[in-house]
């Protein structure tokens, strides 16, 4: 079986940087209440006030509270090899984690592989925020990105799927996406494939449903990584 050159479309992948823009927060809590000796005096309550939400360590208990994950898991043992070897025929189970600019907020790990004529890429990446609702935004300003899918039941707490076919020098790709919104965390699948035998692509149903596998498996290291 002779073995054909990859388009530069693939070869020439962009590798996944995410620089993360988390804002912290911080929850003030009310004056203590205590018994005051004088009525009318109220000096006593506003310094107690400033002190409750002026402490750093309150400020930092309630961040840390409003976190269910502190770190990215290890994406290259998201996905079992079962999973691997059905989706990305030929590649190595290991996978390839590719480098980060903070390990501790983004991780991805790739596969891929070219075995005849099909070839087979797959992606999944881990991006943990600072907060639930920050989470909850980037979620939803990425499914406005990729208008034109479909939410995803019971992945997470918000599930989405979208599929597209791109052409070039008339070599046909399917890409899928799966996102999901886990806490204060992102999971991002991106699966593709080509054939360069008849230059035709894999099936809308193949691919979207590889993703969306993909991302399930995903989904649940994520919350086993706890």
């Amino acid at each position: 079986m002779r073995s054909l050159p990859l388009p530069l479309a693939l070869t020439a992948r962009l590798t996944p940087v995410a620089v993360l823009a988390c804002a912290g927060w911080a929850m003030a809590s009310g004056p203590d209440k205590t018994a005051g000796t004088a009525s009318g005096d109220t000096s006593a309550q506003q310094t107690a006030g400033r002190s409750t939400s002026e402490d750093p360590s309150s400020s930092a208990t309630s961040t840390a509270a409003a976190k269910t994950y502190d770190g990215a898991p290890a994406p290259c043992g998201s996905i079992p090899a079962a999973t691997i070897k059905s989706l990305v025929p030929g590649a190595k189970t290991a996978g390839k984690e590719i480098p980060s600019t903070d390990t501790k907020l983004r991780r991805t790990c790739s596969w891929n592989a070219l075995k005849g004529y099909d070839y087979r890429w797959l992606d999944v990446s881990f991006e943990i925020m600072d907060t639930n609702a920050a989470a909850a935004k980037e979620y939803k300003e990425r499914v406005a990105e990729k208008s034109g899918g479909g939410a995803v039941p019971g992945l997470g707490d918000s599930g989405y799927s979208v599929v597209n076919l791109t052409t070039e020098d008339k070599q046909q790709t399917r890409e899928g996406v799966v996102m999901a919104q886990v806490s204060n965390a992102l999971v991002v699948v991106t699966y593709n494939g080509s054939d360069f035998e008849n230059k035709k692509a894999p099936d809308t149903d193949e691919i979207n449903k590889g993703a969306i596998k993909a991302a399930k498996s995903a989904v649940t290291a994520l919350k086993g990584s706890q």
